[in-house]
């Protein structure tokens, strides 16, 4: 056992000092502040029982009163809270700054209490507690920063207690066939999978998709014209390599679930609107699938 983790040491230390990943997180800190300047007063949306979560995701968490949950790849705090006020001791890990420095500001004076932390995600499994969480959740806009699903995964797996569970809410890899030119939808002409570069670095995928980011809080119109200094890097993975990757880690996997319609985000300015905060492919399109979502245990048995 001392052996295999010292073989996973040296594969995790190679690259967590990957450049790609650092360069992300200067793209994300700008990202944010566009983000948040969209967003009305969060504090006073959760304080008064305000919820960011979607249906799908409470479902596959289940009851979460007093259940250590951690939330990876968490922006900046807004599910995390929302899941406090469910009842979870949770803990909140992002690469960005910004977004932690907000998320922390958020769980003061919304006085959901959550504890916080600024990590590379690869970083921040490693050094982790083993088996220190009842739940390991993350969602939507995830898989994309993720340069390494199998290191990932086993992180994941480390970290859950025996019987633990692992939920993941995530735009499905089909979504990303797609490209608009005027409006119109056709087939993205590049890569959907592998590492892709990104010279204009990350949006504001928040002013894009108006109120359907906001859960019920006030829409402001903030920064206008957002363009991010800084590039990014992100990485297509298909739907078979991210089962494998946790399949493979040991976890066994109890939900595989496909959805028609995009929680929230609104990719393409021809989707139509389902209410709700749901946005669909319009007519003429493929029926593809646009959503998924997994539920992963860890067996009670030692992995």
């Amino acid at each position: 056992m001392a052996a295999a983790r010292g073989k996973l040491r040296v594969a995790y230390n190679a690259l967590v000092n990957h450049p790609l990943h650092e360069q992300n997180r200067k793209s994300w800190n700008h990202a944010t502040v566009a983000h948040n300047s969209h967003k009305g007063d969060q504090a006073a949306f959760l304080r008064g029982g305000g919820s960011t979560l979607f249906p799908e995701e409470l479902v596959l968490l289940g009851d979460i009163a007093g259940q250590r949950l951690l939330h990876l790849q968490c922006n900046s705090g807004q599910d995390t809270l929302s899941l406090v006020a469910r009842g979870a001791i949770a803990t909140g890990v992002d690469i960005s700054d910004e977004a932690i420095a907000f998320a922390q500001r958020l769980s003061a004076d919304s006085s959901l209490p959550a504890k916080f932390e600024r990590a590379d995600v690869y970083d921040w499994l490693e050094a982790a507690p083993r088996g220190a969480y009842d739940r390991v959740f993350s969602s939507y806009g995830v898989l994309g920063w993720l340069s390494d699903l199998p290191t990932w995964a086993r992180g994941i797996a480390q970290v859950l207690a025996p019987g633990g569970r692992f939920v993941l809410l995530e735009f499905h890899p089909e979504l990303f066939r797609f490209a608009e030119t005027d409006g119109r939808l056709g087939i993205a002409a590049g890569p959907t999978t592998g590492r892709i570069d990104c010279p204009e670095g990350l949006g504001d995928y928040v002013a894009e998709s108006g109120a359907g980011l906001l859960h019920g809080a006030t829409y402001q119109e903030g920064i206008v014209g957002f363009q991010n200094p800084e590039s990014s890097h992100e990485f297509g993975h298909t739907l078979g390599s991210v089962v494998d990757a946790i399949a493979r880690a040991g976890l066994v996997i109890e939900q595989l679930s496909e959805y028609p319609y995009s929680n929230g985000c609104r990719f393409f300015t021809a989707m139509i609107d389902l209410g709700q905060r749901r946005w669909a492919l319009p007519p003429g399109t493929p029926s593809v699938p646009i959503m998924f979502g997994l539920c992963a245990c860890r067996p009670e048995a030692p992995l």
